[in-house]
């Protein structure tokens, strides 16, 4: 293949954005790939403050983006890890039913993982996951075999040093200010210089329709940003959790559910909630971007999302300012589990494209405009999948642009 002369600039140094930008490298296609980093620490949001959890595909729609992305991208992920030498293990995760009313739910979730590919699923009676996980409750569940835990902090650190080892450029501390085009080109404004590229790729997480709508481009969509609190559960009681621990979702609900995690470099975190973060880096209830808040309360999907969830929204404020309702979700999967046992732990930020009607976007979403691509909505399981999204980017940037 001939190199094009052509220079990309991705703008977001999360994992989705350097997976990308990486992926455009190994083609040997292109003159130059850069990747914008706004802050001084490559992934320091989605990616640096998620659960860690290595995604199999069970949960997605067959034949959505998420659910083709995760099967292939799980692998993709593991391989690197492993030629990388970078900290993971596949310990597998329960998806549990607590009682009657979630027994079809989990069984469909069965079915959905099977049509998705997944191996190895198992449905499991309660004694069998009391085998795994001696300390649940529940009444059946799923084992999902080829779920795991990782270190994605190293795996970005790892991608941006291949990166650059393929000729590619990260810039940090160069947060967007402006985009405009010149003679066919753009022209990249930042806090840390000026750029040239013939083709953008935004992939900047929470502030992705912030940057589209520089970009020219309408906002069909808004991200809203939903915080995620965690606890740590205490070193004497961490018994009580061996691996990866969820409830079955409910489908009236749009998140997944305060589960367990077990994370790589030891200890139990237990969580997240969804409450609205009053900024787009809101990480504490403390942090308020009016602004932004104002960006949010002056958009017609969030009322019309908070009418469709009311009666969510108000249990998942009530739990973050309650020790003692969070503890009760917990008890859910886990009854030995007390207040005592639960320390604060951090909280990340999801960036969650809403739907002018409303409707979260379910599926990531990918916008192409004039010599740009924009990735509109990446929450979970995009870390798992960034490898496969950036070789999906990689392959449409250089087939049509």
């Amino acid at each position: 293949m001939l190199k094009s002369q052509k220079e990309i600039v991705v703008i977001g140094g999360g994992i989705v954005g350097l997976a990308t930008a990486y992926k455009l490298c190994q083609s040997q296609h292109y003159n130059k790939v850069t990747v914008l980093e706004k802050e001084d620490v490559l992934g320091s949001h989605q990616t640096g403050n998620n659960s860690g959890v290595l995604h199999a595909g069970l949960y997605y729609k067959p034949g959505s983006s998420k659910a083709k992305l995760a099967v292939r991208g799980i692998q993709q992920m593991i391989g690197f890890c492993e030629d990388n030498e970078i900290p993971h293990e596949i310990c597998g995760k329960l998806v549990i039913a607590c009682d009657d009313r979630e027994l079809a739910r989990l069984h469909n979730l069965f079915e959905r993982g099977q049509q998705n590919g997944l191996l190895g699923l198992k449905q499991l009676n309660q004694e069998q996951l009391r085998e795994i996980e001696p300390h649940a409750a529940g009444i059946a569940a799923i084992h999902v075999p080829q779920e795991g835990i990782v270190d994605y902090r190293k795996v970005v650190d790892t991608i941006s040093s291949k990166l650059q080892n393929n000729g590619g450029n990260v810039v940090t501390s160069a947060k967007v200010t402006k985009l405009r085009q010149l003679n066919n080109k753009w022209i990249i404004s930042t806090l840390n210089g000026v750029f040239e590229a013939d083709i953008i790729i935004n992939c900047a997480g929470l502030y992705c329709d912030r940057i589209s709508e520089l970009a020219g481009e309408k906002r069909e969509t808004r991200i809203i940003p939903f915080r995620g609190e965690y606890y740590k559960i205490k070193t004497d009681r961490q018994f009580l959790v061996k691996n990866l621990i969820y409830p079955v979702p409910d489908p009236q609900f749009p998140f997944l559910g305060v589960h367990f995690t077990r994370l790589i470099h030891g200890g139990i975190e237990a969580g997240p909630n969804a409450v609205l973060a009053l900024a787009r880096e809101g990480y504490r209830k403390s942090q308020i971007n009016l602004g932004e808040l104002y960006d949010i309360f002056s958009y017609d999907g969030f009322w019309r999302f908070l009418q469709k969830h009311w009666s969510m929204s108000l249990e998942e404020l009530f739990r973050s300012f309650s020790k003692k309702l969070f503890c009760q979700s917990l008890q859910k999967l886990v009854p030995e589990i007390q207040e005592g046992d639960l320390e604060v732990g951090g909280a990340g930020v999801r960036a969650q494209a809403i739907f002018s009607n409303g409707d979260l976007v379910q599926d990531f979403n990918l916008v192409y405009g004039n010599n740009a691509l924009h990735v509109l909505n990446a929450p979970s399981p995009a870390a798992t999948a960034s490898l496969a999204i950036g070789e999906e980017i990689a392959a449409y940037v250089t087939k049509y642009f």
